[in-house]
């Protein structure tokens, strides 16, 4: 699995590298969306697990094309619609819709290159849903997308495994989307449900008004304190687990993601992997600082991790905003080093603590 996580991560490189000169559809094909396809482990030039412009007539209309098929056992299992770097996909999802019930294909995907749609039919029976119940955009990859992605490869595919797993998929991320609107703007009725736990008068408009920030106060406390629970267990685990901090933090973070809501205030949406970052240094600095004294501050740009919680003590920022990762000390150059994952943080652990020891 680690290899498959590089090869996409690699992949997303290039991808950001080289989207500037693809300009057609053909080039987006080549380019962009065959090299994904390879890395599943199908071989594109053979036509018994790549059909290339596969025939799938619609009703009276014959010939009707779709790009690619994914063949298993002679019938295609995956259909692919492939898009023009340059176009949105929303006004493409009818097209696809169509070709879906003329085959036996239990899977349809709609890209451009760059970002993914993937569809199956959970809500009727050989009629492709609506909405698809997974997405993922190869300029910001995430490791638990790429899990997910892996059930995709030719040597682990199995129709009923997928299936049975993508309706979990589709609604949680659904209740994700839900979610977050609320976190951003909460709803009279999203308002409502919650203080009519909190508060026994009438539920008039002024009162939900009223009621609207300190909801929303609410929801970023709580939240606020769910991490600062996380990362307190991973401070106070002893030195046996502290050796196995990749690890444990890699799960505790995937547990948080799962339990709370992304922390998304003013368009500031912070990240496993920035959190991931953020626990790693602090586990590097607690050798000569309490933990207590280590906070951070997530902005658009860039995560800053800061001594005191004083960003005139910013210690180092993590630049996780898109495939090309890098951490900067807050040295006498203001060092800016590319790293290739999370991990990389620790070959600079003496150099993380000698800036922190400034601050002192």
């Amino acid at each position: 699995m680690e290899d498959f996580i590089q090869q996409m991560k690699s992949l997303a490189s290039r991808i950001e590298r080289i989207k500037g000169n693809v300009q057609t559809e053909e080039a987006t094909k080549t380019s962009l969306i065959m090299p994904l396809i390879q890395a599943l482990g199908y071989d594109i030039f053979n036509p018994e697990e790549l059909v290339p412009e596969f025939i799938a007539d619609v009703g009276i209309k014959k010939g009707e094309k779709i790009d690619y098929a994914i063949m298993q056992a002679g019938e295609p299992v995956i259909l692919i619609e492939a898009k023009s770097v340059n176009e949105k996909l929303g006004k493409h999802d009818s097209q696809l819709f169509r070709y879906f019930g003329t085959t036996q294909a239990k899977f349809a995907i709609l890209t451009n290159g760059i970002e993914y749609k993937f569809f199956t039919d959970l809500e009727e029976p050989n009629k492709m849903d609506q909405k698809p119940f997974f997405v993922f955009n190869m300029l910001d990859l995430r490791d638990t997308q790429i899990n997910e992605i892996s059930k995709f490869k030719k040597s682990d595919f199995d129709v009923i495994n997928v299936l049975t797993t993508a309706s979990d998929l589709k609604y949680t991320n659904e209740i994700k989307q839900f979610l977050s609107k609320q976190w951003e703007e909460p709803s009279d009725e999203f308002i409502r449900l919650i203080i009519n736990e909190v508060y026994q008068g009438i539920k008039t408009k002024k009162v939900l008004d009223n009621f609207k920030d300190i909801v929303k106060k609410s929801l970023n406390q709580f939240v606020n304190e769910k991490v600062n629970d996380k990362l307190q267990q991973a401070l106070n685990s002893d030195t046996a687990e502290s050796k196995k901090s990749d690890t444990f933090v890699e799960s505790e973070v995937i547990e948080l993601q799962q339990e709370t809501v992304a922390a998304a205030v003013e368009e500031i949406t912070t990240t496993e992997e920035e959190i991931e970052g953020y626990v790693l240094i602090k586990l590097i600095l607690r050798e000569e600082f309490e933990p207590t004294r280590i906070y951070y501050r997530d902005n658009r740009s860039y995560f800053n991790v800061l001594l005191d919680d004083n960003i005139r003590k910013w210690i180092c920022r993590l630049g996780f905003n898109s495939s090309n990762k890098y951490i900067q000390l807050n040295d006498e150059m203001k060092t800016s080093i590319k790293i290739e994952s999370v991990n990389d943080i620790q070959n600079y652990k003496n150099e993380i603590i000698n800036v922190a020891k400034q601050f002192a």
